[in-house]
């Protein structure tokens, strides 16, 4: 316990003593100064009545006294301003984490599960900054870079719904080539499921036309770029990325993978790949040779210093994201304040329960 300002004591004990002590010595000193004396006063003087009464009055004005001293001593401790030091310690371990996937129908599954065993991350997660980015043709920023777990949970939730709408549009109508294809008991489903991932496709599919769809270095780029104050080099920045990295471009891309790979690298910001089994990359709409595109996001992401993976029967989503969990923070710069915090409890408590007394007996002897 440490006192602010200590100055309050050092001078007004002294008064309040001085001050009790010439009161006493002027009542010492008061002196008869006319008027009618009373005669045989000694006589009351020795009843038993009267000393009973004169032995409470001065009890009474004792604890009068010593009540209006403490008092006055706790209102001075109370202007000194009791403290007590409090150290606080804002060195801590913090991370940036964006989830950035590729959004092509091709890659449903992987995306449906990671999204599916990311909530309990989410859920974990203390201090740490969680974002989404999904992509296709172009990025959407889905979840801005934020603490607020309960919303990354609830746009989980949602985007996972995408993921399931996928599924079925791929399960009942991505073997048809023509919409003239679709058979008539099945065409008013194949519109309500087309409008509903409208909704969720509109802004990955900008210009896909002319540029194409699963333009993976631009879609890791924007991601990179999404994170706050980029050039901070004090927090620890990871991207998950979800891909089968078959590029399907109709124009020259902006990026290709490699090169927004060494921007993530010059950036340290660390990529987790993680790659669709070959059965899932199979049967998907894709073009590619499988173990070519495995090999060149594998090359990209390891040269981040991430890590690559690919989802297999003995090395799940659920396997990958438990790994990705453990990878170490970095140590925020240590900031160490020390504060003062106010204890005015136990001087109040003695000032109040003082004045009651001092009042209740002055209410007493006037009564």
């Amino acid at each position: 316990m440490v006192l602010r300002y200590p100055l309050f004591l050092s001078i007004g004990i002294p008064i309040v003593v001085l001050g009790v002590a010439a009161l006493h010595i002027i009542r010492s000193k008061k002196a008869y100064k006319g008027g009618i004396k009373a005669a045989n006063t000694s006589i009351v003087k020795e009843l038993p009545e009267y000393k009973k009464i004169k032995i409470i009055r001065l009890v009474i004005t004792v604890i009068m006294e010593l009540a209006l001293g403490m008092s006055l001593l706790s209102s001075l401790y109370l202007m000194a301003r009791p403290s007590k030091i409090e150290t606080m310690n804002n060195g801590v371990k913090k991370r940036d984490i964006f989830l950035c996937m590729d959004v092509s129908y091709s890659i449903f599954a992987l995306n449906e599960s990671l999204v599916d065993n990311l909530e309990d991350v989410v859920r974990g997660l203390d201090g740490d900054r969680f974002g989404i980015a999904i992509f296709n043709t172009s990025t959407v920023l889905y979840v801005p870079m934020t603490d607020d777990y309960d919303f990354v949970i609830q746009k989980l939730e949602d985007i996972k719904e995408y993921f399931e709408l996928q599924k079925e549009f791929m399960s009942y109508f991505g073997d048809y080539q023509y919409v003239s294809e679709i058979p008539d008991d099945q065409y008013d489903r194949y519109l309500e499921l087309s409008e509903e991932l409208e909704y969720y496709d509109a802004g990955t599919v900008v210009n896909n036309i002319t540029k194409g769809s699963s333009l993976i270095g631009e879609g890791l780029a924007s991601c990179l770029y999404s994170f706050p104050h980029i050039d901070d080099a004090e927090r620890t920045r990871i991207i998950i990325m979800s891909t089968d990295n078959d590029q399907q471009e109709r124009a020259k891309p902006l990026l290709e993978v490699d090169e927004a790979a060494d921007l993530c690298k010059k950036n340290h910001v660390v990529v987790f790949g993680i790659f669709p089994n070959k059965e899932s990359f199979d049967s998907g709409s894709n073009i590619g040779d499988y173990e070519t595109e495995l090999n060149e996001f594998k090359k990209a992401v390891e040269s981040t210093n991430g890590k690559f993976y690919k989802e297999s029967e003995t090395l799940t989503v659920k396997d990958i994201v438990q790994d990705i969990q453990q990878e170490e923070a970095m140590e925020v710069d240590e900031i160490i304040v020390r504060k003062p915090i106010d204890q005015p409890k136990t001087p109040a408590i003695v000032l109040f329960i003082s004045l009651v007394i001092f009042f209740t007996l002055g209410v007493a002897l006037v009564i």
